[in-house]
């Protein structure tokens, strides 16, 4: 009884990963390739597979604000937080792209 119950704890455990996976996007920046400073989570408007991973790493503001799931999801602001664009590039760049 305790295997079945480790089994299914384990369905579980892998079912909730999956289900986190495709309902965000992981964003990745840092400096340099094989170092990754820090991690961001942006909520995505419907689970899918699409831009699960990214990272921002030789990436310009413009070429990732091009990417119409991103920018739906909030990485205009992201990359204010970052501090990669102002406020009114941003503003820019989301009506540029729309």
């Amino acid at each position: 009884m305790w295997s079945r119950i480790k089994t299914y704890l384990f369905l579980a455990a892998v079912g909730g990963a999956a289900y986190f996976l495709m309902s965000h996007h992981v964003i990745f920046y840092g400096q340099e390739a094989s170092v990754i400073k820090n991690v961001y989570f942006l909520k995505k408007a419907k689970p899918n597979l699409h831009y699960t991973f990214f990272s921002l790493h030789q990436k310009k503001p413009e070429a990732v604000m091009k990417i119409a799931q991103l920018r739906e999801n909030g990485i205009g602001d992201l990359l204010v937080q970052l501090g990669l664009i102002s406020d009114q590039e941003k503003s820019r760049l989301e009506s540029l792209y729309r």
